[in-house]
């Protein structure tokens, strides 16, 4: 599992500024604690592109994926580092 903690970890970095600090950081403090279903829907999340990504946290934009939503919404939506954009 470490293998998989530490290939999520590194596809959390981003070439968006906004997404790449969330996502490491959320990474970085919770991704230990997340159950094996939740890493492989995570996994699947980072397939997004960086602007899909973008609108649908900061601007509400559908990903067309409710698993995926539901996912971001609970766990990236509201981490404490959003308040420093």
């Amino acid at each position: 599992m470490n293998r998989e903690i530490n290939r999520i970890k590194w596809k959390c970095r981003r070439g968006m500024r906004e997404l790449d600090l969330l996502l490491r950081e959320f990474s970085s403090k919770n991704l230990n604690d997340l159950s094996s279903n939740e890493i492989l829907v995570l996994d699947e999340i980072l397939d997004y592109d960086d602007q899909t990504l973008f609108d649908f946290v900061f601007k509400g934009v559908s990903l067309g994926n409710s698993l995926h939503e539901g996912f971001i919404d609970k766990n990236l939506k509201n981490f404490t580092v959003l308040g420093n954009f």
